[in-house]
């Protein structure tokens, strides 16, 4: 007679998350916190928000501008050369434009963080469904439904919006996913103790 296991591989995967956010509940929560301190900042100063995020990401591009470069000239073919040199100055000139001019371009980045946190929302409330038997489930859903719908709130309002908008996105996501990890943690801690 053979015996088979009573578990399967649905409910060892649901035990194995369990244990995983029980075991780092406190980096869940201090992540958490993190995110919504940081959160309630950028929507206190939407501005300087958008700024700097325009300002941070402006940076990003022209590191990633000069890597291409130095690995242009790294190159032994005329051509790699050419279009690595090329990628790099492009990326060099974004990220220049965005780093040093830092009010101008604030509709185009607002436009593309608001996709992005729509991205966001839509991925969130994919992992909200598959974590669903997971104590604490429901708040990266609702996380996820606020990147959504904030997103369109500012995509609605456009172009006046673009002034707060990006510290509003960026502050409101930061803070509902500080609450769903906070929340997300301290489930997986009740659970723990009822246990």
């Amino acid at each position: 007679m053979v015996n088979q296991s009573s578990a399967t591989p649905a409910s060892e995967s649901l035990t194995s998350v369990r244990a995983s956010i029980s075991e780092h509940r406190s980096w869940f929560m201090i992540l958490g916190g993190v995110l919504i301190l940081l959160g309630v900042i950028a929507v206190a100063f939407p501005l300087i928000t958008t700024i700097a995020a325009k300002i941070f990401l402006g940076w990003i591009f022209l590191v990633s501008g000069l890597v291409q470069i130095v690995q242009g000239f790294s190159t032994k073919k005329w051509n790699e050369f050419f279009l690595n040199v090329l990628v790099g100055v492009l990326y060099i000139v974004a990220g220049g434009w965005l780093a040093f001019f830092p009010l101008t371009g604030v509709l185009t980045l607002t436009l593309l963080l608001a996709f992005m946190f729509i991205v966001q929302g839509v991925i969130e409330v994919g992992m909200a469904l598959r974590l669903r038997p997971v104590e604490g489930w429901v708040w990266m859903l609702i996380a996820g439904a606020i990147a959504g719908a904030v997103s369109i709130m500012i995509l609605a309002k456009l172009p006046s919006s673009a002034a707060w908008a990006i510290g509003l996105l960026v502050g409101v996501n930061m803070i509902s996913s500080g609450w769903a990890y906070f929340f997300l943690a301290l489930a997986a801690g009740k659970k723990g103790n009822a246990a």
